[in-house]
């Protein structure tokens, strides 16, 4: 009797411990379906553009699928010209950040997909010969005595032939636009996005320059303590804003098979974790600077943070719209734990009005 009484508290023990995952949906926002980026590295315009579709349908109720290769093609000239200014002493290559959409936007507009694809020879994206051939090129316009003051165009002319000439004019659901005009009729606000981080080596409560890889166009961000930056992303959700996220997936326990991303508190669950609920570790601040200054963290990948779902045991996860198609995650889904986020988000893009009164009253001067 006493070894069927163990034998059963040690099974419940088990199952208590090692519960499989069920999800129950809190936050829902509306975004259009997940698609791929295929082979680019341009994560920051897919997760940035979605993030721009679920704005104009909480503004307008419309559903408008917009370029992603639009901005990226607009982009690339300004990668250009920082390589080049700076004499091929900076990075250049496809990855970028949530802002350098919003900066293509503002100064070039927006355009829908059905417009401009990016797609002139295969079809899907694929830019791994473009970027290899627009590096080299660029190589050679810092090398060569006498300066060649006509390197923009003829870089200009590679971007043509790779994703094609930028639309200036186009004609949507019956009506002429430009870029610009088809922008402003979005009812999109450029004006009213900002970036928020959090990290100890800036002042909290301040606007500085992070300085990360693929930060070349010198983006500002907001600084804010990794608690009231978890509280800025709930509150943004909760109010119906969706989010664009700058995140590491570095990690093992990021899974694109499983769709979670997870940080166990013991290494040894680093596998089990991605089925079953785990413990995770405590992330404070100091943990997360150090996980940043140490490389352990990095600026890998840009996604869109959608909604928020719970497991059986009221612990909370983030739905994250990813960019690496349908058949990936959860339906192209990851779901992100807390831990994971106070640890490897390198920061979130978002409007204004999704942010927290205390934030709105410790910021406001800066950008108001």
């Amino acid at each position: 009797m006493k070894r069927i009484y163990l034998t059963a508290i040690s099974l419940l023990s088990f199952i208590g411990f090692s519960q499989k995952y069920e999800f129950q949906t809190i936050k829902d926002i509306s975004c259009l379906p997940v698609i791929s980026q295929d082979k680019t590295g341009t994560c920051w315009s897919f997760s940035s553009t979605s993030f721009l579709e679920s704005e104009i349908f909480r503004i307008k109720g419309q559903n408008i699928d917009l370029s992603e290769m639009y901005s990226v093609r607009q982009t690339y000239p300004k990668k250009a010209d920082n390589y080049v200014m700076r004499q091929g002493k900076a990075q250049f290559g496809e990855g970028g950040l949530a802002h350098d959409v919003i900066n293509s936007a503002l100064e070039y507009g927006l355009v829908p997909e059905s417009v401009y694809s990016g797609k002139t020879t295969s079809a899907i994206h694929d830019h791994s010969k473009m970027v290899a051939e627009l590096e080299t090129y660029l190589k050679s316009v810092v090398a060569t005595k006498p300066f060649n003051t006509r390197w923009k165009n003829e870089y200009n002319g590679f971007l043509d032939s790779y994703l094609g000439k930028p639309a200036t004019e186009f004609t949507y659901e019956g009506k002429k636009y430009t870029p610009k005009e088809f922008a402003a009729q979005t009812g999109l606000d450029f004006s009213k996005y900002i970036t928020l981080t959090s990290f100890t080596h800036a002042p909290f409560y301040s606007k500085f320059i992070l300085d990360i890889p693929d930060n070349f166009a010198n983006g500002a961000f907001f600084n804010i303590p990794i608690d009231e930056f978890i509280n800025n992303i709930d509150n943004a959700l909760d109010k119906g804003y969706t989010l664009a996220l700058d995140a590491d997936v570095s990690e093992k326990t990021f899974s694109s098979k499983t769709g979670m991303a997870v940080i166990p508190a013991n290494d040894a669950d680093a596998t089990a974790i991605l089925s079953e609920i785990k413990p995770e570790k405590v992330v404070t601040q100091e943990y997360r600077q150090a996980e940043f200054e140490n490389y352990n963290t990095t600026d890998d990948h840009l996604m869109h943070i959608v909604g928020k779902v719970k497991d059986q045991k009221g612990n909370i996860y983030y739905k994250v719209k990813n960019s690496w198609g349908k058949d990936s995650g959860k339906e192209g889904y990851i779901y992100m734990s807390v831990a994971y986020l106070k640890l490897k988000a390198i920061s979130v893009l978002l409007h204004k009005d999704g942010i927290s009164k205390k934030t709105a009253s410790s910021i406001g001067t800066l950008y108001n």
